[in-house]
């Protein structure tokens, strides 16, 4: 019989599944009661057996378990793109790529060996390291972006609870595809943002010479 740990890490894969489909169809100009069926019909898919393994076990073992922020994040684009809603708030959006691109940038290289320091080992229960996420969480309340407070609460209840196999926080609060989502969002909004200043400059330039 499955562990519960291994259920929530296959349900956590299944979402990965669904939300892929999910964005493929709104590209391709589903409508939202289309989406819906998309969604269920991908669920379905990713618990086939393929083997000794269902399509989301498959996907657990190339991408590993996913945090509580991936976790909370597709679940909430899903809601969006099926139920419809308001966009997403873009500063809670922009705060949270911000911390999770900070907290890859210090955690995996460092962990990997390229320091002294090792800050993976924090997250075996760290009084400061605990202490450090709940001033974040308060800081977000207070800036009003509570979908940091949420994933950040999240996360640490649940590795108080020991929901997953890894009983290090950092699994709990930051995975490496939502580090990628994170850091790649963000360096294309820099892009972005120097084209545009590149073009007003360019601009500014065309019409000064032609004063």
């Amino acid at each position: 019989m499955p562990r519960p740990t291994d259920l929530g890490a296959l349900a956590g894969a299944a979402v990965v599944v669904v939300a892929v489909a999910v964005a493929v169809g709104r590209i391709l100009g589903l409508r939202r009661s289309a989406l819906a069926v998309l969604a269920g019909a991908s669920a379905i898919a990713a618990l086939v057996p393929v083997g000794a393994l269902p399509v989301a076990g498959l996907l657990r073992g190339v991408v590993g378990d996913l945090s509580f922020t991936t976790f909370v994040l597709l679940l909430r684009g899903l809601s969006r793109d099926i139920r419809g809603g308001p966009p997403a708030d873009p500063r809670a959006t922009l705060a949270v790529r911000g911390l999770v691109a900070v907290a890859g940038l210090v955690l995996y290289p460092l962990a990997l060996g390229l320091g002294a320091w090792d800050p993976y080992r924090l997250g075996y229960g760290d009084p400061w390291f605990l202490a450090a996420l709940l001033a974040v969480a308060l800081a977000a309340l207070a800036l009003d972006v509570p979908l940091v407070t949420f994933c950040t609460a999240l996360a640490v209840l649940a590795w108080g609870l020991g929901a997953c196999e890894s009983r290090n926080l950092w699994d709990y609060l930051i995975d490496p595809l939502v580090f990628v989502w994170a850091a790649s969002a963000l360096l294309l909004r820099g892009a972005r943002a120097a084209a545009r200043e590149h073009g007003r400059s360019l601009q500014h330039e065309i019409e000064r010479r032609s004063d």
